[in-house]
């Protein structure tokens, strides 16, 4: 069970701080609209990963042309990212962002990780493989590996927007708009790099 938990651990915690839409959206939310925004991005793989989990083992074992359900999957992520990038490129004045525009992060952050690939990928590989050894141990291994694995996603994606909405603080005017606009050329790289992948995996 140490060593489900331990896996769990390093393995969440990579994920969260692993360059990816979802990071960058808890990056831009939590400059655009502080802590509680950024902290409802984080902890929106709660809600999607049991249906990627259940869904991808599912896969796994009967789809047999899996690379273009991905590449699909991937395509409609990109525009989803590049529509989010067009937002944080256009965000108006800080004290205006606050009153004028609803933050809608959980369906942003919901919509991101499930139409992402990442979470995807990582369950049809890595995490599926490492749930079932987990499982064959013991339950209680595998719940240990579940564990470990969310605290450490969802903790350090908070730690993250905490420490990004400190800093919006620090931030006024001219800097903050040079902040969400780099977000912003972030997420649309993110967003080139999905359509590229969807598009190979199509071919």
């Amino acid at each position: 069970m140490i060593g489900a938990l331990c896996t769990g651990l390093l393995l969440g915690l990579s994920a969260g701080l692993a360059p990816g839409p979802l990071l960058a959206l808890v990056l831009a939310q939590s400059l655009r609209h502080g802590t509680r925004e950024g902290c409802k991005i984080a902890v929106t793989p709660l809600l999607t990963d049991v249906p990627i989990i259940v869904l991808t083992v599912i896969v796994a074992v009967k789809l047999a042309d899996l690379g273009r359900w991905l590449g699909f999957l991937s395509i409609v992520g990109g525009a989803f990212v590049l529509y989010l990038a067009w937002q944080s490129f256009r965000a108006g004045p800080l004290a205006t962002e606050r009153e004028t525009v609803r933050p809608g992060s959980f369906r942003k952050g919901i919509l991101t990780n499930l139409l992402s690939p990442h979470p995807w990928l990582f369950w049809l590989t890595v995490g599926a493989a490492t749930l079932a050894k987990a499982f064959a141990h013991s339950q209680l291994a595998a719940a240990a590996f579940l564990g470990g694995f969310y605290l450490m996603l969802v903790g350090s994606k908070i730690v993250v927007a905490m420490l990004a909405a400190r800093s919006r603080r620090l931030l006024a005017g001219r800097a903050y708009r040079m902040v969400l606009r780099s977000l912003a050329l972030l997420l649309a790289l993110f967003a080139v790099l999905l359509l590229r992948e969807g598009w190979r995996l199509l071919q």
